[in-house]
This record gives C-alpha cells, structure tokens and sequence, in this order.
C-alpha cells in the first residue's frame, strides 16, 4: 500500500507540474468586410509575408479578451506590411491560436499572418 501512496503523490505532482498545449488554425473568415479582387491573371507580385501577435493571460477561464487579442495583431501585421499610399494588399489572412494550459492558468497566443501583393500593370 506504501508504494501505491508513492505512486499516486508522484502522478499527482507530475500532474500539476506539466501542462497542455494546444494549437489551432481558424479557417472561417473572421472580418466583417469583404473586398474581391482578381488574382486570375498576372497583375500583381507577392512582396513580403508579413505577421503580428498577442498574448494574453487567464486565470480559471477570465481573462485574455479573445477578439481584442485578434484586433491587436491584426495591428500589428498591418503595420508591419507598409501599405498606406501604395497599391498594395494582404491576401491568404490566417489566425493562429496558441493555447498552453497549466492547471488554472492559460497562456494563448493569437499570430495573425498574410501576404502582402502589389498590383502591377
């Protein structure tokens, strides 16, 4: 009975100690606005990907506002991609979501990425 106790404080702690990660890619589109272009011909060139992220914290499940970190790196990605005064814009918009899980406490990363095309004539 001795080593079952053993057994079971050293499951316990091991339980505690580790957590979960979980990681997931949101195919939906999740803007409010839509602008079709087309790509069928050869009138533009891919210049740069570019990508922005957030972080945040829950604890027992509040905390870390998911829409707010997505319009943070959604931000982010679109300074990064340089467009104002050009004609450029970004396709192929991907959501990432990081989870990592320890006991009560939730760490989720969003990375918002895409990339950045510039019409040619």
């Amino acid at each position: 009975m001795n080593k079952f106790k053993m057994f079971l404080l050293i499951f316990a702690l091991v339980l505690i100690v580790s957590g979960c990660g979980i990681h997931e890619g949101l195919t939906s589109n999740l803007n409010n606005h839509n602008t079709e272009v087309v790509l069928s011909s050869n009138n533009y060139k891919i210049v740069k990907r570019v990508q922005g992220t957030s972080s945040g914290v829950s604890v027992f499940g509040f905390g870390g506002s998911f829409n707010a970190m997505i319009a943070d790196a959604r931000k982010e990605m679109l300074e990064n991609a340089d467009m104002v005064g050009t004609s450029r814009a970004i396709i192929n918009e991907t959501v990432e979501v990081n989870r990592k899980v320890f006991v009560v406490v939730s760490i989720k990363t969003i990375t918002v990425s895409g990339y950045v095309i510039e019409f040619i004539e």
